[in-house]
């Protein structure tokens, strides 16, 4: 291990962030929240309540939806990491179906909470492509939004179920 300036421990980590390879030194205590807005600046990952309870911080790791605030920098280490940013394909000037779905639903009114929600929305389809409103409750169910009273996030989700397909999602496994 070596130390920053501030004497801080850091530690030599390699991970896939959307799709692309990164060999970085970190701050052994620096959440994934803040290396991502912080050191690498991907700020679509929000930071909401920092102790994993509104989930405006849900990224994909290795094809599950984690709260960012609540892993460590040495825990993404070898991981394959997906971010808002990464959702609609680079370079592209069309949003990926679920973002087009949250924004026809008008389930994205302040916008905070869309991140969040989207990110759990494609790990909800990793696993099952065709929920019911119990299922996609509960995939949602550790994200908040104060705006939308869920039922439009809820719409959103059903309408991107219909028009989804294994290509949509195939980026967020590989």
């Amino acid at each position: 291990m070596v130390r920053n300036n501030m004497t801080e421990p850091t530690i030599d980590i390699r991970f896939y962030l959307n799709g692309i390879a990164f060999n970085r030194n970190a701050p052994a205590s620096w959440t994934l929240l803040r290396f991502l807005r912080d050191a690498l600046g991907y700020t679509g990952t929000k930071c909401g309540c920092e102790v994993g309870e509104c989930g405006a911080c849900t990224v994909i790791v290795d094809g599950q939806p984690v709260n960012a605030c609540l892993i460590l920098t040495p825990q993404i280490d070898g991981a394959n990491i997906w971010t808002i940013e990464g959702v609609a394909a680079a370079g592209a000037n069309e949003l990926h179906p679920i973002q087009k779905a949250f924004l026809e639903c008008d389930a994205a009114h302040c916008g905070f909470c869309s991140p969040g929600m989207i990110m759990s929305t494609i790990a909800l389809f990793l696993k099952n492509s065709n929920p019911d409103d119990a299922q996609i409750k509960q995939a949602l169910a550790g994200n908040l939004c104060r705006c939308t009273g869920y039922i439009q996030i809820i719409d959103a989700v059903r309408k991107a179920a219909s028009k989804i397909t294994e290509n949509d999602l195939q980026k967020f496994v590989s």
